[in-house]
């Protein structure tokens, strides 16, 4: 009987272990994939379109507290964006490393609504991964939603790293180089 004991204990290890790295796989996927949906949105906006930050009260000298910014890294535009940017994870499959056997998580459909010209065998597409990707998602926007406008709000080089790797801890370094090498 000891033994059975040993093992059901070494079995739950293992599922435990293989349970996180599932999880770790999802959420680093879902960063990564959200970090490549807000870049792709903000580069769309007109660099010249600004909005107007500040205060509209009049100051005692008659003057106004306003600055025009530009919109397409406001604090109003990057949380429009956050309110919706999940919905585009149905636009996604998941693919195993063959190398690491890690599940990595790519775009599908082309940014106009076409199939995209990807190679997709190998990529598994249904809606339990886009449901999925989708939930996690969210949460992710909902427990970092400071840290994203933080980021976004100014121009940042490797903002996959720095944000997902670095700040949220959400992948790990090897998960990171096997979805840069992809």
């Amino acid at each position: 009987m000891k033994g059975w004991g040993l093992l059901a204990l070494l079995l739950g290890a293992l599922l435990g272990t293989a349970w996180a790295r599932r999880s770790q796989d999802l959420h680093c996927g879902a960063c990564r994939a959200l970090v490549d949906e807000l870049e792709w949105e903000i580069a769309q906006v007109d660099p010249k379109k600004t909005i107007q930050m500040g205060s509209f009260r009049i100051n005692p000298d008659g003057s106004q507290s306003v600055v025009e910014v530009p919109y397409a890294r406001s604090e109003a535009h990057l949380t429009e964006l956050l309110e919706e940017v999940c919905d585009r994870m149905k636009e996604y499959g998941e693919q195993i490393d063959p190398s690491t056997h890690r599940k990595n998580y790519v775009r599908v459909v082309g940014r106009n609504g076409e199939s995209s010209e990807l190679d997709l065998q190998g990529i598994r597409i249904d809606s339990d991964i886009s449901g999925t990707l989708k939930f996690a998602c969210e949460s992710i926007v909902e427990e970092y939603e400071d840290e994203l406008i933080e980021f976004f709000s100014r121009e940042a080089d490797n903002v996959k790293d720095k944000l997902c790797s670095k700040r949220t801890d959400l992948c790990d370094h090897a998960l990171h180089i096997s979805h840069d090498e992809l």
